[in-house]
């Protein structure tokens, strides 16, 4: 399926199963305000994070073909999981097909690559979705960039409900909160440095930041992918000109519109419209 106006310039494309994707979403808009951007959440069928690796695939694939047909040369996904269980498959095998002059990029790579000047001792520690830390893809990452990097995750199967039921801030939270990073630091006491894996984990990071003990950074991944993308563009010239430029952004959810609506206002400063599409 090549895309028939491919020299035409467009916006750049933001998935995410979610709403996790809009803390990206802000963070990249804070640092290149000037780019369109179209943002797709796939809200009807997330969370992505206990799906099977065929599943996300198949669903992020239909994600990414939706924003090439609306008009992306570039499409961020904004989603671990999606990045974790996907994306080397859709660059690997499907976008030479598709269009060959696209990209699509995602948001594990970009985080990996900053953790090499930030942890003091070389223990890390990932706090994700239950298919992110399965798919080992942090590990994975780390390991190729920093080998001597020693690294533990544990699953959070709470926190995602927590955000998208808007009870990140109830008292309810923090036994959850509490939980998960105490079970990390049991599993290694040494690690000096957090990185939140999934997207949504950063409405929850003042309970984050209490529970977790002085000396430990942690790391929101939205800052890191959008410098990462500023320097992809500035490296890509190619890519930098097919993406237009009028400081707009659109959204779109294959869930009801009021819903989306609702719950946006959790991650994003301001009022949004949103349509409703289907990917399937």
């Amino acid at each position: 399926m090549k895309q028939q106006l491919s020299h035409i310039p467009g916006p750049i494309g933001v998935f995410d199963s979610g709403y996790g994707g809009l803390t990206i979403l802000e963070k990249i808009r804070e640092v290149l305000p000037e780019y369109d951007y179209i943002y797709l959440g796939d809200n009807a069928r997330a969370p992505y994070g206990t799906r099977s690796f065929e599943i996300v695939y198949e669903f992020t694939l239909q994600a990414v073909n939706k924003l090439f047909e609306m008009g992306c040369h570039l499409v961020i996904l904004a989603c671990n999981t999606a990045s974790a269980k996907a994306l080397r498959s859709i660059q690997m095998n499907d976008l030479p097909e598709l269009d060959p002059d696209r990209r699509v990029l995602g948001v594990i790579r970009p985080t990996v690559e900053c953790i090499g000047d930030i942890t003091q001792n070389r223990h890390v520690g990932i706090l994700a979705t239950a298919g992110t830390i399965k798919s080992e893809s942090y590990p994975l990452e780390i390991h190729k960039l920093f080998p001597e990097i020693q690294v533990s995750g544990i699953a959070c199967p709470m926190w995602v409900a927590l955000v998208e039921n808007n009870e990140s801030q109830d008292e309810g939270a923090d036994y959850f909160i509490k939980k998960y990073i105490d079970q990390l630091l049991s599993e290694d006491p040494l690690i000096d440095t957090m990185i939140l894996g999934c997207t949504h984990y950063p409405i929850l990071l003042p309970k984050i930041r209490e529970y977790t003990p002085d000396g430990i950074r942690v790391i929101a991944q939205g800052e890191y992918v959008a410098e990462s993308l500023k320097d992809y563009l500035h490296r890509h010239p190619e890519m930098d000109a097919k993406c237009t430029r009028n400081g707009n952004c659109l959204f779109y959810t294959t869930e009801a519109e009021e819903k989306f609506t609702e719950s946006a206002s959790t991650f994003l400063k301001e009022q949004i419209s949103v349509k409703r599409i289907s990917l399937e």
